[in-house]
């Protein structure tokens, strides 16, 4: 009697295990297809060809399109009212202004400008994956390619991957410059803090390593909404309800992922290069 007691939560976890509509199951099952779906696209970069280009430029200039302006928006308000403001009004009680222009580089670099880029680009282009590809599983067109010979992986996926892969650094750069122009003008405007003194301190606190290190983990970001965004649009089913359904649970997933990655890719960074705590 007590061995059948003991081997009823073992079989119940298990039964937990196998079932793909719940957790923890799902999220097993999740991973996997995003993996296998990552191979996938890795090995048709390595395939040659490029048969692939004419979908990929059109991808990367919609993503530029698409994520450029809200982006720029959202790290300027940042920077203006979370650095700028609140940070402002630290450094200020202490006689130190000037000194937050040398925090918010360090801000926007690491950790909250990669953060909200990916939040805006897994909410806008991830999004359009997963719906674009939805839409197409229903209308059986992916079934259709493949029976034309066409690889969906390869002509429909990896453009996307890829796009997201180099877009995602630049626009990470480019929404960095404004952050700090939101940081600039609070500091500037609100606490009296003098042209000079702002820029003299701007990189104090960074180097080449974090410029290099947000790359890195801005090109990661890129190719996990890339893949699964990809991977939940190529499993829709149910018509157009299982499409919504989908791109939330895309967004969701993503952000989540996401959220994982920066907290081992961050320990992992500053484990190999320590100096970047100190200030380059």
């Amino acid at each position: 009697m007590t061995g059948r007691t003991g081997t009823r939560p073992l079989g119940g976890l298990r039964r937990a295990l196998e079932r793909e509509d719940v957790p923890p199951g799902s999220w097993i099952q999740n991973a996997g297809g995003s993996a296998a779906l990552g191979l996938k696209t890795l090995g048709q970069l390595v395939t040659p060809g490029l048969s692939w280009r004419t979908e990929f430029i059109r991808q990367y200039v919609f993503a530029f399109q698409v994520t450029l302006i809200p982006a720029a928006i959202v790290c300027f308000v940042v920077g203006f009212s979370t650095i700028g403001i609140q940070g402002g009004s630290i450094a200020a009680s202490f006689g130190a202004i000037d000194r937050i222009s040398a925090a918010a580089p360090v801000a926007f670099l690491r950790e909250l400008g990669p953060l909200l880029t990916a939040a805006i680009v897994a909410g806008t282009i991830g999004a359009t994956i997963t719906a674009e590809l939805g839409a197409r599983i229903i209308r059986q067109e992916i079934e259709a390619l493949e029976i034309l010979g066409i690889n969906p992986v390869r002509n429909l996926i990896l453009p996307r991957v890829v796009g997201l892969c180099l877009w995602m650094p630049v626009l990470a750069l480019l929404t960095f410059w404004a952050g700090i122009a939101g940081t600039f003008c609070a500091a500037v405007l609100l606490y009296d803090a003098t042209i000079e003194a702002f820029f003299s301190q701007l990189l104090t606190l960074t180097n080449f390593i974090d410029l290099w290190g947000s790359v890195v983990k801005l090109t990661l970001f890129g190719a996990i909404i890339g893949i699964v965004s990809a991977y939940k649009g190529l499993q829709v089913g149910g018509g157009a309800e299982g499409v919504g359904k989908a791109v939330n649970e895309s967004v969701v997933a993503c952000l989540v992922v996401i959220g994982v990655v920066t907290l081992v890719y961050t320990q992992l960074f500053q484990a190999f290069f320590p100096e970047v705590n100190f200030g380059g």
